[in-house]
């Protein structure tokens, strides 16, 4: 959602569901209607010539599906996976991916008033991951693009 599609949705009293879900000790969400599922972390077939935040592929039900080291594509660091470590299996159009986290930690709904636009970062606007900020309950989540995070073609589309 766009800064001003952020604040169209606040005058029309709009809720949102969304989950949430922990990197490196930071909240994060995405709207809960992205996600297909969510699965223990499964380990991921690496493949060559891929972007260093791309872990690999597992097959999803007989898909093949690319997962993504969430951590690394916001630039934290890289995970190393291990049984705590889960994967949250998004979809934005017809591009479907795993991203993984550090756990799930729940969905809610609150008033679109609520989102804040993210302060100007210096960042290049085509990789904008994060669209708003939510201060709730003392705590601050940061709500990112789902399509932003994928990359631009996953495996399945290049078939």
């Amino acid at each position: 959602m766009t800064p001003f599609e952020t604040e169209a949705a606040s005058a029309t009293g709009v809720m949102l569901e969304l989950i949430s879900f922990e990197i490196g000790g930071q909240e994060y969400c995405i709207d809960v209607r992205s996600v297909r599922e969510i699965r223990g972390w499964t380990p991921a077939t690496p493949m060559p010539q891929t972007p260093d935040y791309i872990l690999g592929v597992i097959n999803l039900r007989g898909a093949v599906m690319p997962v993504l080291d969430l951590r690394c594509r916001l630039g934290l660091g890289r995970t190393e996976p291990s049984s705590r470590h889960v994967i949250v299996v998004i979809q934005h159009g017809s591009r479907l991916a795993g991203i993984l986290v550090d756990g799930v930690q729940e969905t809610f709904q609150l008033a679109a008033s609520l989102l804040q636009t993210p302060p100007a970062m210096g960042s290049d606007a085509s990789e904008q991951f994060v669209d708003a900020i939510i201060p709730l309950e003392g705590r601050m989540l940061s709500r990112l693009v789902v399509g932003s995070l994928l990359p631009l073609e996953t495996v399945g589309e290049a078939a």
